[in-house]
């Protein structure tokens, strides 16, 4: 999407060719729906495969995923291959398998950890690929690469016109394949300047919350991904806000991740009550804020096109109960529920089980999240105008 960022912590494309759901694309309600650990798969006493999705699901469809994974498994082949190829047939459009390793990365992703090289980039209206924010320490940044330097090939493969997803598929290599210590050639271009930087991929730490104070005492609190421990950190940094002022709480391209740190995140701002309610095994479920948020301070939350599932669900959450206006445009539409559960061979198969709705009964899913105003032109100035008429002297 054209003028969205992207951190580099994305499953790549696995080797048969099938798109994998981005690792906070997917709403990861698996904790609440299995009633384990976020991320977790259900255990020996749990469901099988076969029946994990009840009646929220076809049954069939998990079960002929599973079988598809045992045949091949029996005759030799990819059992990998095998169940996307059934997955495919399905018609999910959230379903997704993953190998074995690829479970693995994905689990470190969502506990704020990647292998890769410390770039954030995104897709001008012209497909050009331009890297918008250098990790510090990371060995983009080690090997003098800046923000705003275009980004023209990777291993002499060009990226122009290309998903963002792809370009992350492509600098962080095959999971298998591609770990810590393996080298990348980058073509780029400053100016008028063009050259090829080998650098070699790294374990990183992703820094999903950023906070700053603007000018007359406003705090800008962006997320870009749900990862563990989010919660807390916008906890904190509500916290430590000048007392009265108003936060801008910025979701924009922020795919999602853990509901559960969605839930945290909107404890902050909440004192307990609804998040949201969902569908899982047959039966309907509902998600609470914790009590004891800030409930008093002037709060806007700033969306777009790129705002996703976990972060929809927050948004939808604090819209609904009246705690913030919304200033953007319309979210993506993505509140669908996924449950994984282990194939033969290892690898794990996610689909869809159920969808949620936000606490006034709205469906997300294909809808998007409407903002009460439109972003404008310059959508932080214009939430900063909206937030001063909350009250907040910003």
């Amino acid at each position: 999407m054209p003028g969205r960022d992207l951190l580099f912590c994305q499953p790549r494309r696995s080797r048969a060719g099938a798109a994998l759901t981005l690792v906070f694309a997917g709403v990861l309600l698996t904790g609440a729906a299995t009633g384990s650990l976020p991320g977790s798969l259900p255990g020996p006493a749990r469901k099988s495969p076969s029946d994990a999705a009840g009646s929220a699901a076809p049954a069939g469809a998990h079960q002929e995923v599973a079988r598809a994974a045992a045949e091949a498994l029996a005759d030799g082949k990819s059992p990998t291959e095998a169940a996307e190829r059934a997955v495919s047939r399905s018609g999910d459009r959230w379903a997704a398998v993953y190998s074995r390793s690829d479970y693995e990365e994905f689990q470190e992703a969502l506990d704020g950890r990647y292998t890769g090289v410390g770039l954030s980039a995104r897709r001008e209206r012209d497909g050009r690929i331009d890297v918008t924010r250098v990790q510090p320490g990371s060995p983009a940044a080690r090997a003098g690469i800046r923000k705003g330097d275009r980004l023209r090939s990777v291993d002499g493969e060009k990226v122009d016109g290309l998903p963002v997803t792809e370009v992350v598929s492509l600098l962080r290599g095959d999971a298998d394949d591609a770990p810590a210590g393996t080298t990348v050639a980058l073509g780029l271009q400053r100016g008028s300047r063009a050259w090829t930087e080998t650098v070699r991929r790294a374990r990183l730490s992703t820094d999903p919350v950023t906070v700053r104070r603007l000018p007359g005492g406003a705090t800008v609190v962006r997320i870009s991904a749900f990862t563990k421990g989010v919660g807390a950190t916008v906890r904190s940094a509500v916290r430590q806000a000048p007392p009265g002022s108003g936060v801008i709480l910025d979701l924009r391209g922020n795919s999602g991740g853990l509901v559960t740190e969605a839930v945290a995140t909107a404890s902050a701002f909440l004192d307990g009550g609804l998040v949201a309610t969902y569908d899982a095994d047959g039966r309907q479920h509902a998600l609470h804020a914790r009590r004891g948020g800030d409930t008093t301070r002037p709060l806007v939350a700033l969306v777009d096109g790129g705002t996703m599932s976990a972060a929809e669900l927050l948004t939808g959450a604090l819209q609904d109960r009246g705690r913030a206006l919304v200033v953007g445009s319309r979210t993506f539409g993505k509140g669908s529920v996924q449950m994984p559960s282990r194939l033969p061979g290892g690898s794990v198969a996610e689909l869809t089980v159920g969808h949620y709705r936000t606490p006034g009964g709205h469906d997300v899913d294909g809808h998007g999240i409407t903002p009460d105003l439109d972003a404008g032109g310059d959508a932080l100035r214009r939430a900063r105008t909206v937030l001063a008429g909350l009250g907040e002297s910003s």
